[in-house]
């Protein structure tokens, strides 16, 4: 598998992200003898308080979190949040085809409990970050001590994925040059300063570098028979069974995964009797928008369950 791997010097002076980058390799999962490196960012205290894996979605990359990291270290917290494989500082796969849910699932697995050896999770998760992240917590409920979950759903294809989804989908593939900050800074309801639009732009030189982030809404179960839809039916079932705190905390401003929260707080037990939140002035990147009220929600669920 050939992998691009972007400049460091394309991460310097990012906004308000003081970590260092840290990195590990991984399986590339091609049936060879080729590694991946991911990055992932490590705060707080490995032996005291809670862990936190924080997971983000497309097309960003863990430094959307730089706003909520810092309440939840301060709060005594263990923070990481890793690249997805494609984004971030995290290797990018060159050939579309590369790019499967299932290895994404595979790759994420491997980076968090092979490599991290992460327990007793508490996840945070949001857009692709739920869709992988959710998939984890069905496949190893004991490695998780409870989910927060925003502006998140996990598809089977057997519904309409919605107009929104739709528009983005096309509008995807479609577009010659994929705007990255661009595509932050329309859904987020915040102004997104030019240097927060360039450090999302960071990870992707030019447009092979895009690979990842232009196969992400093509991986997204539409129909049925997608190959995703079935092993996200089984997540369900097992989900369906996760009785461990599940509070779902999305935002009022968000046109693609509006209402979905419907659908995690009727099916998954552990979802009854939480104090479920909509977080005012978000949108889809609610992490921008609201991050410390985020973390606020995850400080508090931590310390009420």
């Amino acid at each position: 598998m050939h992998a691009l791997r972007t400049p460091d010097d394309r991460f310097d002076d990012l906004p308000d992200h003081p970590w260092p980058p840290r990195y590990l390799q991984i399986d590339a999962g091609d049936g060879g003898a080729d590694r991946l490196r991911v990055h992932y960012v490590d705060d707080g205290p490995p032996d005291a308080g809670e862990t936190v894996l924080l997971l983000h979605g497309e097309p960003s990359w863990s430094f959307l979190y730089r706003k909520v990291i810092p309440p939840l270290v301060a709060a005594g917290h263990r923070c990481v949040a890793p690249d997805l494989v494609g984004f971030g500082r995290s290797d990018k796969p060159a050939a579309r085809g590369d790019y499967t849910y299932q290895r994404h699932v595979d790759w994420l697995t491997e980076t968090v409990f092979g490599r991290l050896d992460l327990r007793d999770v508490t996840l945070v998760c949001q857009d692709w970050g739920g869709l992988l992240g959710l998939r984890l917590v069905a496949e190893h409920p004991d490695r998780f001590r409870r989910v927060v979950a925003a502006n998140t759903f996990l598809p089977t294809g057997d519904r309409d994925p919605g107009e929104a989804f739709t528009a983005w989908r096309t509008f995807s593939q479609e577009v010659e040059v994929l705007p990255i900050g661009g595509i932050l800074r329309g859904a987020t309801v915040s102004t997104l300063s030019d240097e927060v639009v360039a450090a999302y732009d960071a990870p992707f030189p030019d447009e092979s570098y895009k690979e990842g982030a232009r196969q992400f809404p093509l991986l997204v179960p539409a129909t049925p028979d997608d190959p995703a839809a079935e092993p996200n039916r089984r997540a369900w079932a097992s989900l369906e069974r996760f009785e461990k705190p599940f509070l779902c905390a999305f935002s009022d401003q968000d046109p693609v995964t509006a209402g979905a929260d419907r659908h995690l707080r009727e099916r998954i037990p552990g979802a009854k009797g939480q104090a479920h939140t909509t977080l005012r002035g978000g949108g889809h990147f609610l992490q921008e928008d609201v991050g410390p009220e985020l973390a606020q929600v995850v400080v508090d669920l931590i310390a009420t369950t």
